[in-house]
């Protein structure tokens, strides 16, 4: 029997599969292997011999200017200040520059030395008259700001241009020989490789699936001493298949696998393989399982496998790319030394879509089923990701693991981190009982609208959650109503919540019926009281189809069918829609569409009645839900009793091993300003 359908009517809220710690370390430089050397390339050679032309010239002009300086130099007489005194005295000076404060240059009426030019070095603070008397010798006196003759920054304004230059050569260069190294790496693996010596997650970081966890041991054993089972002729398994819905912490078991085991682990994703070119995957099937080998013993991860793995042939649109790589990576599998320990360990959450060469002994040796926990292994993953967050004394994770039936691995990791957050925001020191309810609550349901409603639409919305709580407190085998309110969450304008006694994997037809009643509960107490309906029963009545159908075509519980299924047998993890007709007749499908609507209408009129019968339950729970908003199970239970409204007794006594909490179910379909129930 499929455990799928559950208590909340299957419609689970499931979160994506847990994320893998990351890890560091490239595969490329870990295994031994030498990179691949980069082509030669022409462009760089040109490029050199442009730089070593342009620096020569850039040589020769320096060289050149300073000999013209030196030789300029030669015809200018040094004088000291003494002597410049004498040559103004002797009126010699024809001519005289100040160069700022420092240097004063000229030209001399007669020779010294046979040179005509002069310099003179000033004094600090030297003669203010100096000009004045030079004048007066008969002298020609100019002015001129002092030159800046700093060499560093010469130095640098020279080499600016060429500083840019070489980069714009360097950037070039290197993007080329990127571009034509890219051309020769598209056969390479991209696996990420995680280290023995790394730390890494272990078993005791793996809660709620224990079956999976004493399966993979073996696995481990096999990987530490290879040698323990070689010896007695027994070989290691060639891969292992972990199959379950998103969430359950697949990618998490094989980490797990690889930190006992203390071996390298390889972790690439199916998608990763394929790409554009033709052959390109099946190359990387080759690097990935030629630097495993070499690092043996070790694991390979591939994660999504139906990626890569899908049945060939199943369809009219057949992918070259895809086939060659499942190709290569069934005659890799197939292909291992019975003594190199390398076991190869694929996740999915599509099993039957994977081809069945990949399936066959020798190559995916072992299935592991990596269900949803029950609710002691929702209680054990609750205790691993709340061991880093202050609780509260009044905590009571039992109860919260058993309010979160159908929740997985993920769903709890978040419903944790959802109550630190808000323990934070009201600036508490501790996280309390209250902040995983309500974090329970925006999860399933979403946050609170702050919505404006008329009183027209809060009487609809209080009748309609009424409606469904009575009809969950009357019937037999509906599970215990907890709460109700009319406060506006998510896509709901109200909500109706239970609480299943206990983790279902069977259904009886009795119950299947009760969980029928108490979804059309909203729509018949809408049409008893306004004698009018809306369109806030869309999600109750997708529901209530979905659960006859189910019980007409899969479970033959049709009295005018018999025991017969009209659908087929589908995986539980393959999702959508498992009860399209493929194997019967068009008289066969009417058929089963009238007792689908026998079915619903039944149960339709057996709501109204317990909606008139009871029509004083009914207006005493909505007239509270207008005052207060929010109703829970003791308040509901006295208002039956006041009314003298029966109550089931699935409601009063519930499981000994179980004491009933507050559940919200999935979020309900999108409906703009319309009621909606649980």
């Amino acid at each position: 029997m499929d455990k799928q359908p559950g208590n909340r009517f299957w419609l689970q809220n499931n979160n994506d599969r847990q994320p893998m710690r990351p890890g560091s370390g490239g595969p490329s430089n870990n295994n031994g292997q030498n990179p691949q050397p980069r082509p030669s390339n022409r462009l760089n050679t040109w490029l050199l011999v442009l730089v070593i032309v342009m620096l020569g010239l850039a040589l020769f002009n320096f060289f050149n200017n300073a000999s013209q300086n030196n030789a300029s130099s030669s015809n200018t007489q040094e004088l000291t200040y003494n002597d410049f005194y004498q040559q103004i005295q002797a009126k010699n000076i024809k001519s005289a520059t100040l160069v700022g404060q420092s240097d004063i240059t000229g030209t001399l009426r007669n020779p010294i030395n046979k040179k005509t030019q002069f310099h003179v070095y000033q004094l600090p603070n030297g003669d203010t008259q100096l000009a004045q008397t030079l004048i007066q010798s008969g002298a020609t006196v100019k002015y001129q700001p002092p030159a800046d003759n700093s060499f560093w920054l010469n130095v640098l304004i020279a080499a600016i241009p060429w500083l840019f230059l070489l980069g714009f050569i360097f950037f070039v260069s290197r993007r080329a020989s990127q571009g034509q190294q890219g051309i020769f790496s598209f056969g390479k693996s991209r696996a990420k490789l995680i280290l023995e010596d790394r730390p890494s997650t272990t078993f005791a970081d793996v809660a709620g699936v224990d079956e999976s966890k004493y399966e993979l041991q073996e696995v481990v054993e096999f990987l530490k001493t290879p040698q323990k089972f070689q010896r007695l002729g027994g070989k290691i398994p060639r891969g292992v298949l972990l199959v379950g819905p998103p969430g359950t912490g697949k990618t998490l078991l094989a980490r797990a696998v690889a930190g006992e085991a203390g071996v390298p682990f390889f972790s690439m994703s199916g998608s990763e393989f394929v790409e554009v070119l033709v052959g390109v995957g099946a190359s990387r099937v080759r690097d990935l399982f030629e630097q495993a080998k070499k690092a043996s013993p070790s694991i390979i991860f591939i994660d999504e496998i139906d990626a890569v793995g899908r049945q060939r042939g199943s369809s009219i649109n057949t992918n070259d790319e895809r086939e060659q790589t499942l190709n290569q990576l069934l005659v890799e599998m197939d292909g291992f030394d019975s003594r190199q320990a390398v076991v190869v360990v694929a996740a999915t959450n599509r099993p039957d879509g994977l081809d069945q060469a990949l399936l066959r002994p020798g190559r995916f040796d072992r299935r592991v089923t990596v269900d949803r926990p029950d609710w002691n292994g929702r209680l054990a993953i609750l205790k691993i990701h709340s061991r880093n967050v202050p609780l509260s004394p009044d905590i009571d994770l039992m109860a919260v693991a058993r309010s979160t039936t159908g929740m997985v691995g993920a769903d709890l990791a978040n419903l944790v981190n959802e109550a630190a957050l808000l323990a934070a925001r009201r600036n508490q020191d501790f996280v309390t009982q209250n902040c995983f309810d309500e974090a329970l609550d925006k999860i399933l349901l979403g946050a609170e609208r702050p919505l404006v409603l008329s009183d027209a639409d809060l009487d609809v919305t209080a009748y309609h959650e009424g409606g469904h709580a009575l009809a969950g407190l009357v019937t037999e085998g509906c599970d215990p109503v907890t709460k109700v309110t009319i406060v506006p969450r998510g896509q709901a304008l109200g909500v109706t919540m239970s609480t299943p006694l206990d983790d279902r994997y069977n259904y009886s037809r009795e119950y299947l019926l009760a969980q029928i009643t108490y979804a059309l509960g909203g729509r018949a107490a809408e049409q008893v009281v306004f004698d009018r309906i809306t369109t806030g029963a869309e999600n109750d009545l997708q529901r209530v189809t979905q659960i006859a159908r189910q019980m007409v075509a899969r479970w033959g519980m049709s009295e005018r069918l018999g025991t017969v299924s009209f659908s087929e047998r589908q995986s539980p993890f393959a999702g959508g829609d498992t009860s399209n007709p493929t194997d019967y007749s068009e008289d066969t499908a009417q058929i089963i569409d009238e007792e689908v609507s026998r079915i619903i209408s039944e149960r339709y009129e057996h709501t109204l009645n317990i909606m008139r019968t009871y029509r004083p339950a009914l207006n005493s729970i909505a007239k509270d839900l207008r005052t207060l908003e929010t109703i829970d199970a003791k308040h509901l239970q006295t208002i039956m009793e006041s009314t003298g409204a029966p109550i089931a007794s699935t409601q009063l006594h519930p499981s000994p091993q179980q004491t009933p909490v507050t559940e919200a179910p999935p979020p309900p379909a999108p409906l703009p300003q319309s009621p909606e129930i649980q």
